[in-house]
């Protein structure tokens, strides 16, 4: 029997996930890798700066896939679904840090699926296979690659510090026939919530704070406008 999505006007509790800390090495290179380049900057009036360092953060898959999953409900609604997950960055923040009083289950975050694009998914045919595959493995729809359409441009998500490209997707699924998602097999996506909102709730959501991502923000906007 397949899994329902049950379609709500509000999003459930996130998940309660606790990050227990058994080793902090800050100092060693596994998934990211630290970049420190000793720059200049030549300006328009042909000044050039000072030397300067900049630490840039790499990795070995770079670019992403974001991917806004929806169907029709019985009402006929635009229904989108979204997905928990937890962010280490987010819930290692130092509280010395934090500028304003943050809720305690912080690193949890409603996202649109998304996933990093593989060295052999290669041009615009290639990340539709990636979209593809990250809805069955995040959300259990299989969906053709040939159904997967274009949300506008990608984006930059933090310029500042790492070259990742987000490009955006949208595919319409089945409800009715989802699978239990196989997930990538990685820690922080086993046992994720899965919750369907209506679009405008959707973007109530993105208003009032409770969706805090901004990849979905993005796509969950650029949706709307189709």
């Amino acid at each position: 029997m397949s899994p329902r999505i049950p379609v709500r006007t509000s999003l459930p509790p996130l998940p309660r996930v606790v990050l227990v800390i058994e080793d902090d090495d800050r100092d060693r290179v596994g998934y990211l890798g630290i970049r420190r380049t000793r720059l200049r900057a030549r300006f328009p009036n042909g000044v050039t700066s000072e030397p300067f360092i900049y630490d840039t953060v790499e990795r070995k898959a770079l670019d992403a896939v974001v991917i806004v999953p929806h169907f029709r409900d019985a009402e006929g609604r635009r229904c989108v679904v979204l997905r928990s997950g937890i962010r280490p960055p987010l819930a290692l923040r130092p509280d010395e840090l934090r500028l304003e009083k943050e809720e305690p289950l912080v690193g949890m975050l409603w996202e649109v699926p998304a996933g990093l694009i593989e060295a052999n998914e290669v041009g615009e045919e290639g990340r539709r296979r990636c979209a593809a595959r990250e809805l069955f493995e995040e959300v259990g729809a299989r969906v053709s690659p040939d159904n997967v359409f274009p949300l506008g441009p990608s984006t930059f998500p933090a310029p500042g510090v790492l070259g990742e490209r987000h490009f955006y997707f949208h595919a319409e699924i089945d409800p009715e026939a989802l699978v239990p998602p196989p997930e990538d097999g990685s820690v922080l996506e086993r046992d994720a919530e899965l919750v369907a909102l209506p679009l405008e709730t959707a973007l109530e959501l993105v208003r009032s704070g409770e969706i805090e991502d901004a990849k979905t923000e993005i796509a969950l906007r650029r949706f709307a406008e189709i």
